[in-house]
This record gives C-alpha cells, sequence and structure tokens, in this order.
C-alpha cells in the first residue's frame, strides 16, 4: 500500500581517494544525520566508497560478504532506513552481459534494506573510457519504499534514453540518479534530467559530489526536477552535506537543505 509521501535524502559529499574506511565513516554519519529527519531512503554519489577512481578499482571491489557491507546493513536496519552506496562489484554477477571487458569490475551500487536484505545494481551505460577499467551490467534494478516505486541509474545510465524508457515501462514513481556531474557538464545533464522529468511524468532526484575526484571538477548542485521538468531545488557547489526531499503519491516534490 502507497503511503502519503516518502522521504529521501541526497548525500552531496567530498571523498576520500581510494579510501574506504573513511569515506565509510562518513557515510554512516550522513546516514545517522537523515535518520534524524525521518529519510526513507538515502542515496549517494557514483562510486561514492572510493571517489570516481577508476584506476583503483580493481583493487577496491567489495565482495558480497565484506565487512563495509555488513557494516552498510547494520546502519540501515538501525535507522530504518534503505541505503544506496556507490562501489566497485565484482564483474561477474548472474545475468550480467559478458563482453571483450567482462573480466574487469562494474561500477555499482550496494542498496541495503532494513529487513538486513541487500541488493546489488551494475551500472549499465558507461562513459566512453570507462570500458578501459569497467565492464557493464545488463540488468535494470528498481525497489520499492513504502508503495513507492524508485528506479535506480549510474550517472550515464541517465544519458542514455533506453535507461529512463525501460524505467517508465516499470512505472517507477522516482527516478534516482546517483552521479558525477562536473562543473562543465552540468548545464547539459540538467537538461537531460529535466527532460526524463517531464516525459515520463516521474520526479528525478540526483546526489553528486562536491569536490574533485578522478580529475573532475565536481559542480555540487544536488538536485530535484519535479513532473513538469521544473528544477524545484538546487544546492550550490559547494554544499557538503544532505537534501532532504518528500516525494508525495502524485509526484509533487518539496525539499530542504541540511548542510553538514
Amino acid at each position: 500500500m502507497k503511503t502519503e509521501r516518502i522521504t529521501v535524502s541526497l548525500a552531496q559529499i567530498t571523498v576520500f581517494k581510494g579510501d574506504v574506511q573513511k569515506n565509510l565513516t562518513m557515510h554512516l554519519e550522513l546516514i545517522a544525520q537523515s535518520a534524524r529527519h525521518n529519510a526513507d531512503v538515502i542515496v549517494f554519489p557514483e562510486l561514492s566508497l572510493i571517489g570516481y577512481e577508476l584506476e583503483l578499482m580493481k583493487t577496491r571491489v567489495l565482495q558480497p560478504n565484506s565487512a563495509v557491507i555488513s557494516e552498510l546493513s547494520n546502519a540501515a536496519v538501525m535507522h530504518n532506513m534503505v541505503v544506496i552506496v556507490g562501489c566497485p562489484l565484482p564483474n561477474k554477477r548472474p545475468n550480467d552481459r559478458l563482453s571483450e571487458h567482462s573480466d574487469k569490475p562494474s561500477i555499482g551500487a550496494i542498496i541495503v534494506f532494513p529487513s538486513g536484505d541487500v541488493e546489488f545494481y551494475n551500472k549499465q551505460y558507461l562513459h566512453e573510457g570507462e570500458e578501459v577499467f569497467c565492464s557493464a551490467g545488463s540488468q535494470n534494478y528498481s525497489l520499492s519504499i513504502k508503495g513507492f516505486k524508485l528506479g535506480l541509474a549510474i550517472c550515464a545510465d541517465f544519458v542514455n534514453p533506453q535507461h529512463a524508457a525501460d524505467m517508465a515501462k516499470l512505472n517507477v514513481d522516482v527516478y534516482l540518479v546517483s552521479a558525477l556531474i562536473s562543473t562543465s557538464g552540468f548545464d547539459i545533464d540538467a537538461g537531460v534530467l529535466s527532460n526524463i522529468a517531464a516525459q515520463y511524468k516521474t520526479p528525478v532526484l540526483l546526489a553528486n559530489y562536491a569536490s574533485e575526484t578522478g580529475g573532475y571538477l565536481a559542480c555540487g548542485k544536488s538536485s530535484a526536477w519535479d513532473t513538469n521538468g521544473q528544477l524545484i531545488t538546487l544546492a550550490t557547489s559547494t554544499e557538503v552535506g544532505i537534501f532532504v526531499c518528500h516525494v508525495s503519491q502524485c509526484g509533487k516534490v518539496a525539499s530542504m537543505a541540511i548542510p553538514e
């Protein structure tokens, strides 16, 4: 049964290059902060546990039995929240596309639930150059929270029109985007996300970095677009913290910034 609304926390972060433990500590702090604002779900940017450090991915792959995943799962259970975190994942998962790059890890997301269950999503559509370090997944991913269905995109997923079309076929109520968007790329990407929201009458929520990572200067500006494609919340480029969005049954979005 769908509740009146759900509350989504967008984490806009700085990151310690390749340092999973330091980044995990920061993730746990923001999860706890989101819980104080009654968030049902928190989503972090792409590869948030290591930063967008493609050359480090192979040495930072998280296996399903990782202690890091256990800590995130414990936090999800403790705070009764779905937690979506970015990290490298093993590429040889069931149903993943096999390719010439199949020996490489995937840019992935860990999704941990208040029940203690853990699920995984592997990014399907890669930016040019990512194939040198990564393999692509082949399965769409959505999750349900309080009767709302949320579709998950990792960065370049949303650039490929097929991904949003697939999410629409799944009748998602919210399109969640975990990304790294640079200062130079924001205007173009914001236009794409606005169009997705308007075309499919689905709120779009973006979690982005607020720091340099992987040689890119991220622009921050974690944002939300309503069902008309209207930008209704916009963090600055340097704000670090959580941005809490309330999404109603009719697709309306209200938000507030809660800097760290």
